[in-house]
């Protein structure tokens, strides 16, 4: 496969997809739409996928282009009062995104592209520390580990007071968050309180990598059963849960709880890449439908398991967590334990534009490995579990009623997984 470079020489940006790089071929309006953001922005937004066959063509000189165009200069050129370029280039796109009609195509901007865009990647550039404000003191309440601030001694319940010599007394939380980010390797310098005493933190700022995998071994009836939960599928999920897993596999655990409980999703070719360590290779794990033409995704690689899982989903298992459930269930013979998923079956695309909003839309459809389509139904367990009132009051895992029949099932010789 390769990459099409745009003919005008633009700067690309920054592109994200939540796809496995199939070869695809946009059609007359998705070119459409990057052609009009192109004259009225002043660059072409690219994108890192890959075209089938011969170069792209459109008409650059369409009467509904040109129209639009026209009406962009007009406005800005002749309307009673200023109005910005900004403006009229962000109602353009969320109008054309709105037209859609489509609940996961959006613009997103400002503080809201920038969580978005950190969720996905599953890191970022700054020193790893989470404030809060309680409605008088701004405090440290959370520190990533081997982050640049938990290296530098800062510690959990430090007051806030200073950024670089700035007082942020009464200032939002995303200045203060912005004004402690900046580019990798420089210092910004933090005064804080501890104990009732002032004192100044440098801290050299650096990559942050957001854990999205974590685990643990459970011991009952004998038996030792791996747990892993996934949060979200960001860009390095399944890095992450690949090196758990053989944590628990040299601990020699007897079988597997994977935990995708209100996991919204995120990247396919995450879920793919976890998916792939469990089937066998030539075997269908899910389907992608696009123009009502559609593909199967089979596993790739030579690795493999065998010993029992069981899945734990909810009601907010979305989108590729349901694409591992129902993988699971259909191709490796896994239980699902909980409650039906979310029912999300498409996939998006998105990508940052020079202003430093993301643009999401949809591409593709997704059905189980059996041809399934879950969209607006979704994926159903095996063992319906609602989850016990006593464990919203208390939530611990002995009150975790969910988790504890995924345990009975994997440990109780007279059930059986597969």
């Amino acid at each position: 496969m390769s990459k099409k470079k745009s003919k005008n020489n633009s700067k690309i940006k920054k592109i994200k997809i939540w796809f496995r790089k199939n070869k695809l071929q946009f059609n007359f309006s998705e070119m459409m739409t990057i052609t009009v953001l192109a004259i009225m922005i002043g660059f072409l937004i690219g994108s890192s996928s890959s075209y089938n066959n011969s170069d792209i063509s459109f008409n650059k000189n369409s009467a509904e282009l040109e129209e639009l165009v026209s009406t962009y200069n007009n406005l800005y050129n002749n309307y009673y009062q200023k109005v910005g370029e900004k403006t009229l280039v962000n109602a353009a796109i969320k109008g054309m995104v709105s037209s859609l009609d489509d609940p996961y195509s959006e613009m997103l901007e400002n503080s809201d592209s920038e969580t978005f865009n950190e969720k996905v990647d599953g890191e970022y550039v700054g020193i790893g520390a989470t404030v809060q404000y309680d409605g008088e003191h701004v405090s440290i309440i959370e520190i990533s580990k081997s982050s640049p601030a938990e290296k530098a001694g800062l510690k959990v319940n430090d007051e806030l007071l200073e950024v670089d010599g700035k007082s942020i007394l009464n200032m939002e939380l995303s200045k203060i968050s912005n004004l402690i980010k900046g580019k990798s390797g420089t210092n910004v310098k933090l005064k804080i309180k501890r104990d009732d005493k002032e004192e100044e933190i440098t801290i050299k700022r650096g990559k942050v990598v957001i854990p999205s995998v974590s685990s643990k071994v459970i011991k009952k009836n004998d038996k030792k059963v791996g747990y892993i939960s996934i949060g979200i599928f960001s860009a390095n999920t399944a890095k992450q849960f690949e090196k758990h897993l053989k944590k628990l596999e040299s601990k020699n655990i007897d079988s597997l709880i994977i935990d995708v409980r209100s996991n919204p999703g995120g990247h396919l070719l995450q879920v793919t890449d976890i998916i792939e360590l469990f089937t066998k290779k030539n075997e269908v794990i899910y389907r992608i439908e696009k123009k009502n033409v559609v593909k199967k995704i089979k596993d790739k690689t030579i690795t493999s398991r065998d010993y029992d899982i069981v899945v734990l989903i909810n009601g907010e298992s979305a989108s590729a967590s349901e694409i591992l459930a129902s993988a699971m269930k259909e191709t490796y013979k896994a239980k699902l334990v909980g409650t039906t998923t979310y029912g999300k079956g498409s996939v998006q695309t998105a990508y940052t534009l020079e202003s430093g909003a993301t643009l999401k839309y949809t591409i593709q459809s997704w059905l189980t490995a059996k041809g399934n389509s879950i969209n607006k139904v979704g994926v159903k367990p095996n063992y319906e579990v609602k989850l016990d009132d006593k464990y919203y009051e208390n939530p611990t895992e002995e009150n975790d009623n969910q988790l504890n029949k995924a345990l009975e099932l994997l440990t109780n010789k007279e059930e059986k997984t597969k």
